[in-house]
């Protein structure tokens, strides 16, 4: 009975160790089967067996051949794979090698980057090595972090890292630095006691994470959860999974399932009809491959491959490291960028606002006993007395220190003693609370002494107002000594308080601007951070964000996914978030059908740079955020980001540009292949005529990886809209094949063409129609008024003359070609400007009609 009553017990605790900072220490030495003492050997080994040691699993050597053989999965280069097979039957070995080539310094480029992502783990491995002090049988003794399990009894001091997540049992002045997991580089002062589950973490104040350390002070601690179980170590897993495909990489994929639908749509089509007309069964069979292989942009991989190298290139001249080339891409359609508050926002750096009275009133007289106090302190170095020592500095010379009572971790106050004219002056600094406990009086207006009860009320409502604000607040306090040379804690009391030392973290330089000119291209800016409500309330004020709605981690802990789904469109500013918080506000956008980028530097980043579809970091972020993430800024700066977007748009709108052009071409050539095989006698165009039209035009298209972009494609976030690049295909394909059509009816029923004289006008209309439509949907503007590349233009001419020497050289009859007169010539070039312009007019009103 009393087993299966134990049993029952170890359930309930089972349930509530997520939230172990809700638990006693009695519960969890209950728990544990612990004691104060420690574990026994005994129980060690059992809770080794059942927990396991305190290490992370090294990722299993990943299978080199199956990693790059994983590169060729996508239906869009098993299509090409298989076109170039065809053109080796088809006797084009060299397209099929380019093809190949192509294709296989693409996928390369993709297994090595998989490869390198695959470090993030590592980093995270390498953080703690190190011996921890723990009771075992009674006494303390050494043993490595592996070791540790839960319910063990571990001592910390300053300097140590946190080896596992554990509750406080005793501490003394304990102050940890948790910016690993927060974000926020004040240190937190950490005691013992019981919290409410739902305690966000950066007040879990009787609790300390793995993954971070102690700055000062000393703790006893028993340990709960170890390995994979922490919170570090659930991190850790999610960077064990494969980045979630972003927008760019399921664009791609959608687009090659819908070739394929199409291509074997046509080709079972195209066969069969030869086969009912009587056609040879071979020929027909090369001649639907043919076309099959015709259809496909096999130029794609190495245009985008070319294109994001070019902007890899840019960028890195405006320091940002490109890490994953697509990312290039999705910086483009970003149109989300949710970013830290501290160091990406601001300066990241603490610094005086005002030394302010307590009606509000700016005092040059507190500010010098401000300095006073910070500048002969000698004790705890603090970024705050650094920030007052620089924020104005005031000949000394005359003053002398006397004596000083450091600061406490306790008492959160700085004494010292100073001397001027032999007048002796106690200057008192800290946190507000802890100076009104050692006050009896206020000074007011620069020279009047009352009593403290008077005016305590406005004080406190003082200090709530610049809390409010998002400032950090210090009281300074003072008393004249007539005798004494020295003091001490003792001495901290019936003092005159003076007023308000106001901190802040300013916003960095022009962080306005960068942020306007991120709107005007399209990108919001969500701010989720570790820090308080008030704090990043007004920072959003500042920025002139939505700060009214403000959602806070406890708060979003009790909201489903799916009603945060329709919440984070309506929230810009989320507080005290927690780092897996992080990635579940992400995750939510991200089903809002947004492109989301997540600009990070800490451990607690690393989930979320690694859900996001663009990870950003900075270089002087940890280790585990860099890898994780696809670009670094070499200066944490947003506005280099707009460059960036910038970049990716004009990539984004070159690569459709290609698409566009080679699928509504080639789907146009296709339906006009099927469609003449009803009722002309001959193939309208030999296989190896259908190799060389396609390489022809695209040797042009090679060259739109550095064709100039209209500035309107942008100036907002373009995403992959298969349905438009689909209706693309079939309208501008159809109008191909209208004039297709118009030109067989001329060429055999009212010319009388031979097989090789139609062969050879058609050879020349498709090439240089495809040339043309090149130039025409290359801009949504009127063609005359958008100026394309150079080498655009170049290639296109050289194309275009290549084309209309091929049938004069000497070597025309190895493709079946023949020379034409001048009116067949002529008659070609009436319904080529017949075609430019039902295009033109055509290409007007779909972008228009498409929104595009």
């Amino acid at each position: 009975m009393n087993e299966r009553i134990w049993f029952k017990k170890d359930l309930i605790l089972n349930d509530k160790i997520n939230t172990f900072w809700s638990l006693s220490a009695e519960q969890l030495f209950e728990k544990f089967h612990s004691t104060s003492k420690g574990l026994s050997s005994e129980q060690v080994k059992d809770h080794l067996l059942k927990y396991g040691p305190n290490i992370f699993k090294k990722k299993e050597k990943t299978n080199v051949i199956f990693m790059i053989l994983s590169q060729f999965k996508s239906p869009l280069i098993l299509l090409l794979f298989f076109s170039a097979i065809l053109s080796i039957f088809l006797g084009d070995l060299i397209d099929s090698i380019i093809i190949i080539i192509i294709l296989l310094i693409s996928s390369l480029l993709s297994f090595f980057q998989e490869y390198q992502a695959a470090n993030a783990m590592e980093k995270l491995l390498t953080i703690v090595q190190t011996k921890i002090t723990v009771i075992r049988d009674g006494y303390q003794q050494e043993i490595s972090l592996e070791e540790i399990v839960p319910g063990d009894i571990i001592f910390l001091s300053a300097g140590k890292a946190v080896p596992a997540d554990c509750l406080i049992l005793e501490s003394k002045d304990l102050y940890v630095n948790e910016a690993t997991l927060t974000g926020e580089t004040f240190a937190v002062e950490k005691n013992t006691g019981e919290l409410p589950p739902e305690t966000p973490l950066n007040q879990r104040n009787n609790s300390l994470f793995m993954g971070t350390h102690i700055v000062s002070g000393t703790a006893k601690a028993i340990v709960v959860n170890t390995s994979r179980n922490t919170l570090f170590g659930q991190i850790y897993e999610h960077l064990k999974l494969r980045s979630p495909e972003t927008g760019f990489d399921l664009g791609i994929k959608h687009f090659g399932y819908l070739l394929l639908r199409v291509i074997i749509i046509l080709l079972i089509i195209i066969f069969i009809i030869n086969l009912i007309f009587d056609r040879p069964f071979l020929e027909s069979f090369l001649f639907a491959l043919a076309l099959a292989v015709g259809l496909t942009p096999s130029l794609l991989p190495a245009i985008i491959s070319t294109m994001m190298a070019r902007g890899a290139k840019i960028m890195a001249s405006k320091k940002v490291i490109i890490k994953r080339l697509n990312s290039i891409e999705n910086l483009g359609s970003m149109s989300i960028l949710c970013s830290d508050k501290t160091g990406t926002l601001t300066e990241g750096k603490i610094q005086v606002h005002s030394t302010i009275d307590i009606y509000g009133n700016k005092s040059e007289k507190i500010l010098l006993y401000a300095y006073l106090n910070s500048f002969y302190e000698t004790g705890y170095k603090n970024p705050i007395d650094e920030a007052i020592r620089n924020y104005h500095q005031f000949d000394l010379s005359k003053y002398e220190k006397l004596d000083e009572v450091p600061y406490g971790f306790v008492r959160k106050r700085l004494s010292i003693l100073v001397s001027k004219n032999e007048k002796k002056i106690m200057i008192t600094k800290g946190a507000l609370t802890n100076i009104l406990d050692i006050c009896t009086k206020a000074e007011v207006n620069n020279k009047k002494i009352i009593k403290i009860e008077e005016i305590r009320e406005k004080i406190n409502q003082k200090f709530e107002d610049l809390n409010e604000q998002g400032f950090k607040v210090l009281g300074i306090a003072y008393k004249n000594l007539e005798s004494s040379q020295t003091i001490n804690r003792d001495s901290e009391k019936e003092m005159i308080f003076m007023g308000f030392v106001v901190l802040f973290d300013p916003l960095k330089p022009q962080i306005n601007e960068t942020l306007t000119q991120l709107s005007t291209l399209g990108v919001r800016i969500k701010i989720i951070t570790g820090d308080n409500q008030f704090a990043a309330s007004y920072i959003g004020k500042l920025l002139n964000l939505s700060f009214s709605n403000v959602i806070s981690g406890s708060e979003l802990r009790k909201i489903n996914d799916e009603a945060l789904m329709n919440i984070v469109n309506k929230v810009d500013i989320f507080a005290e978030i927690e780092p897996n918080q992080k990635e579940r506000i992400i995750l939510a956008l991200k089903k809002n059908q947004y492109v989301v980028g997540y600009m990070g530097d800490g451990i607690n980043d690393a989930s979320a740079l690694h859900s996001a579809d663009l990870g950003i970091s900075v270089e002087d972020a940890v280790d585990v955020a860099k890898e994780a993430a696809d670009i670094v800024l070499l200066e944490k700066n947003l506005e280099v980001l707009s460059e960036g977007i910038r970049e990716g748009r004009k990539t984004f709108a070159n690569t459709l540009k290609y698409i566009f052009i080679t699928t509504s071409a080639n789907f146009g050539n296709m339906f006009s292949m099927a469609g003449a095989s009803l009722f002309l006698p001959f193939l309208p165009m030999l296989p190896n005529q259908i190799l060389l039209t396609n390489l022809i035009s695209d040797i042009p298209a090679l060259t739109i990886a550095t064709d100039n972009v209209d500035k309107e494609m942008t100036l907002k976030p373009q995403k992959w809209d298969i349905k438009i690049i689909r209706n693309f295909m079939v309208i501008f394909g159809l109008i191909s094949s209208l004039f297709d059509f118009l030109t067989f009816f001329i060429f055999f029923f009212l010319l009388d063409f031979t097989p090789d004289q139609f062969r050879t006008s058609w050879f020349i209309f498709s090439v240089i129609t495809e040339l043309l439509i090149l130039l025409i949907i290359r801009t949504h503007k009127n063609v005359f008024k958008s100026r394309p590349s150079k080498s655009l233009i170049l290639t296109s001419l050289n194309a275009a003359i290549i084309t209309l020497i091929f049938p004069y050289a000497f070597f025309n009859s190895l493709f079946g070609f023949t020379p034409l007169n001048g009116f067949n010539i002529l008659l070609i070039i009436i319904i080529i400007i017949s075609y430019g312009l039902i295009s033109e007019t055509t290409k007007k009103f779909f972008f228009k009609k498409q929104k595009f």
